[in-house]
Order: C-alpha cells, then structure tokens, then sequence
C-alpha cells in the first residue's frame, strides 16, 4: 500500500496501458481517477470491486476548459491530486509526404499540448502541499525511429522537452516530473495497427518477447512513490533493452 493516502489522475486510463497503471495503483492504495475521452466505469467498477477507490471522469484534454473542469470534479471527489499520470496518446502511421498540417496538429494537439493542459491545473494543488509526481509518457521510438511515425517521433520527443523543463521548474516544490518510454506494447489498439511491426520489434530489443502493459507498472509505481524523491528530469527507457544507453 505504498500510495496509501495518494490520489492519482492517469490520463486515456479506459482502456490499455492507462487501465492497467489504474489497476496498480489502486491496488497499492491510491484513490484513482480514470480520465479519458471515453467512458472509463468499466475500470472504476474493477478497482470497486477489489475494495480500492476510483471515480471515472470524462473530458477533452485537448480542450483546456475540459480539462479545468475535470480537475474540479476530482477536487470535489477526493481533493486535490497528488499523481498526474500523462498517459493519453494516439499514434498513427502513414508516409511523411502523406500528413496534411491538419493531421500533424492533431497529434501533437493530444500528444504535447494535453500534457500543458492538464499540468497547468493539477501543479498548483502539488505545489500548496509540497509533493507531487507527473509521469508523461514518451516513446522508445525517440531512439530508434521507424518509418511512417515522423509526427509521433516529433511529437514525443517534445513530450519529453515538457518533462525536462518542468522537472528544473518545479523542483522547489517538491514534485517530480519524469518519463516513461516503452517499447511497442500490446493493447487493442496497436493490434490495429501493422502485424509486422509485432515481430520486427521484439527481435531488436534483448528481452525478444512483445512487451505487455503489466511491464510498465513496476517502473510507474516507483517514480510515483516516495523512493523516487531524488530522481527528476529522467527518461527511463522499460523496453525489453531495445534502446541500450
């Protein structure tokens, strides 16, 4: 129960990788809201049922007044928040001549812009209390880019720049602001996308097995906790060694 007495909003928790970071951390104690575009009860009614508390929370995170809203509604529920977990993303792929501006601007809409969104209302209740934790989640694909992914390469690497300056801009306050960035994970939605890539993937990292959601938890648990005080600023590569630094 190491975030006992935490509240943690994870951002595109309804489903993959953001449903089983929720999972988690309600498991170790944490009040949990499921923010998301889409309706998140089906997780609330998981972490309800093993005896945890969470509370689902629709919203547009590209849209800033969605997001103060919703940053409202969790403040109403369970106070202010302790844990951002920015986890919301979408990652298309298509040739680079292919993208329109208007496609680009989508994904760094979500992918970049969502992430100062949601900072700009939860920062102000973690620095009144002196502790909070931001996780973004960037992409190994930052290392080792595969064609077809220029914008979302762009668009993480950005996601990173964000965690960099906010970890020098709010170390005074106590919080902590670092990245998480996997390899290609199994969910439904990257099912969707080329079988291919299901096997390339696997045989460049060292760990030759298709990387799962329950891979990251571990790494998200800590940087959350209070073990993690000392670390800010960080990119931390869970990727099965795909990305050796």
């Amino acid at each position: 129960m190491r975030h006992e007495g935490r509240t943690a909003v994870i951002t595109g928790a309804a489903a993959g990788i953001g449903r089983t970071y929720a999972l988690r951390l309600a498991g170790e104690g944490a009040a949990v809201a499921v923010l998301d575009r889409a309706d998140g009860t089906s997780v609330v009614k998981e972490i309800l049922d093993a005896g945890g508390r969470a509370t689902a929370v629709q919203a547009d995170l590209t849209d800033p007044a969605s997001v103060a809203a919703a940053q409202e509604e969790i403040a109403e529920q369970f106070g202010a928040a302790d844990i951002l977990v920015n986890n919301a993303g979408i990652y298309p792929n298509q040739p680079f001549e292919s993208i329109t501006f208007e496609q680009w601007r989508a994904v760094f809409t979500l992918n970049v812009d969502a992430l100062f969104h949601t900072a700009k209302v939860f920062v102000p209740g973690m620095r009144e209390r002196g502790w909070g934790r931001i996780v973004n989640m960037t992409s190994n694909s930052v290392a080792l880019v595969i064609p077809g992914f220029t914008h979302y390469v762009a668009s993480k690497m950005a996601a990173i720049g964000l965690t960099r300056g906010l970890a020098t801009e709010l170390a005074d306050a106590g919080i902590t602001v670092n990245a998480i960035a996997p390899s290609l994970v199994r969910t439904a939605t990257t099912e969707a996308g080329p079988a291919e890539l299901f096997e390339a993937v696997p045989q460049m990292q060292a760990i030759r097995r298709v990387q799962v959601p329950e891979d990251l938890t571990g790494m998200l648990s800590f940087l959350v906790s209070d073990d993690a005080a000392f670390i800010t600023g960080q990119t931390m590569y869970v990727d099965g060694g795909l990305v050796r630094s």
